[in-house]
């Protein structure tokens, strides 16, 4: 061990070289129930020049790397080493917004890039940038949009990929390239903005579109250092409507005629659990909101940047107000219990110092996976169903039904709080947990992130897909020293 701590000291610095039981012990684990495994050594590199440095040495001694970008604490397992002798490559210190352009609306940023970070920077440019669903406050953005957690602005994500365009990624074998159309160019930033290439499309190395290989991919392909992202035009007007229902179906006509005019920018619906815990401040107040709001609420928002901003919200409300009317549904700015002011603002900005999602009961276990809206119904019904016969409260699982990619298909979430220093309930969602989600699967949810046992139970499922993979792998990552034992049958 002493060997190789001079190893990585000479790469990194013996500063960013830890080893201490303590901190060692804090990486070793997460939030979910990602069995624990103690990594030997966290290193912080600076730069990409370190980062590609390590992925070397790895190879050459075999030694698993496990990527960490966002702060702690993490909620899905994968930043969790799968096999002993690991070596955590935490990149929270690469925090650099290396570029802000307004005029073609990119930033590029560093994987240690926070969303709190980043949109106060774009702020002061105008821009902003369409997140997920009220990030945590130390979440890195590069990670965010690199396992394409769904954003807000769903009825204008005309890619499934958006907002990220480009990047600059070591892949497993120590090979450095650029993704995109930055690949086709000098592999140099600041020559290309002497030639006016700004990083914007994300198709290349020429016809290759590399940015494939490194998406939803959880560190097991390579470790990205930077990625352009594609910003917003900071809002003039921004409005949240709320549409109440005493069952998501009521909501379906609705949200695929919104979908299909392309009227508003934000769409997302969900159960009163889920729309309680997003806005309550304590679990005192979601238990009491929980009792208030209706059965299921839509979210609609609409906004106008600096072209006639009035006049387009104007517009879209009285449009979205008929097709509200024509649905028997109301178009309102409040609802008992909820202000749609207040749903906007949770939304968009990120969470404080704790989690919104352990506010109620302390921790959580999520489910999610990609369907379409006709199907949601299904899902929701079998996950009750479930939690009847495990004894869970179904009143405390919250729904949350994000439309992406223009509608043609949604990310379905099922969130089941629990008391982490309980025994007996904590046994109990993780059974839960476990035979929902292989149920999930059986009805046709496909885990497009497949984290922790999804992996095994989406892998499972087309021989022929997995076969693809670990040939891409071998080629990228001959060695096996990225995130072993992630998207692996298990």
């Amino acid at each position: 061990m002493n060997g190789m701590k001079k190893t990585l000291s000479e790469i990194v610095g013996i500063e960013n070289v830890i080893d201490s039981p303590e901190v060692l012990e804090t990486y070793s684990k997460d939030q979910s129930f990602a069995k624990s495994m103690m990594p030997v050594f966290v290193v912080k590199p600076e730069d990409a020049v370190q980062v590609q440095e390590l992925v070397k040495w790895a190879n050459e001694t075999k030694t698993p790397l496990v990527p960490v970008s966002s702060g702690a604490p993490h909620f899905k397992g994968d930043t969790v080493p799968s096999v002993p002798e690991a070596v955590i490559v935490d990149l929270s210190g690469m925090n650099k917004i290396i570029n802000i352009n307004r005029q073609q609306r990119m930033a590029i940023i560093e994987p240690g890039v926070t969303y709190g970070q980043l949109q106060e920077a774009l702020a002061k440019e105008g821009m902003t940038l369409s997140t997920s669903l009220r990030p945590r406050a130390n979440k890195s953005v590069l990670t965010s949009v690199l396992e394409v957690e769904p954003r807000l602005n769903c009825l204008h994500q005309f890619n499934y990929t958006e907002p990220v365009r480009c990047t600059e990624v070591t892949f497993g074998d120590g090979n450095q390239i650029f993704t995109g159309e930055a690949g086709n160019g000098a592999k140099d930033l600041h020559t290309q903005w002497e030639q006016e290439k700004w990083q914007v499309h994300s198709n290349g190395p020429q016809m290759v579109d590399m940015l494939r290989m490194v998406l939803q991919a959880q560190g097991s392909m390579g470790i990205v250092t930077w990625a352009s992202v594609k910003c917003e035009l900071l809002p003039a007007i921004q409005k949240m409507y709320l549409l109440p229902a005493k069952k998501s179906t009521d909501l379906e006509a609705f949200a695929y005629k919104v979908i299909w005019s392309r009227f508003g920018d934000k769409l997302y619906m969900m159960n009163r659990a889920y729309l309680a815990n997003l806005l309550g401040e304590t679990s005192e107040k979601i238990a009491k909101m929980k009792t208030e709001l209706p059965n299921w609420v839509a979210a609609v928002g609409i906004s106008g940047d600096i072209l006639l901003p009035e006049m387009k919200v104007s517009g879209q409300e009285q449009d979205i107000a008929d097709t509200a009317k024509q649905t028997g549904l109301q178009f309102l700015t409040a609802v008992t219990g909820a202000a749609g002011e207040e749903v906007l603002s949770k939304s968009i900005n990120p969470s404080g110092e704790e989690y919104w999602k352990q506010t109620c009961k302390g921790a959580f276990q999520d489910i999610f996976f990609i369907t379409t809206l006709d199907r949601t119904s299904k899902f929701i019904n079998a996950m009750y169903e479930l939690a009847i016969e495990a004894g869970y409260p179904t009143e405390d699982i919250g729904i949350y039904i994000q439309p992406q990619h223009m509608g043609t298909s949604v990310h379905l979430e099922f969130n089941l709080p629990y008391d982490p220093d309980n025994a007996k309930e904590v046994k109990k969602v993780r059974g839960l947990y476990e035979k929902a989600s292989l149920e999930m699967s059986k009805l046709g949810g496909y885990y497009a992130r497949p984290y922790d046992v999804w992996a095994g139970i989406q892998l499972n499922k087309d021989a022929g897909s997995y076969e693809i993979l670990k040939k891409m792998k071998n080629i990228f990552d001959p060695n096996n020293i990225m995130n072993t034992g992630k998207l692996t049958l298990q």
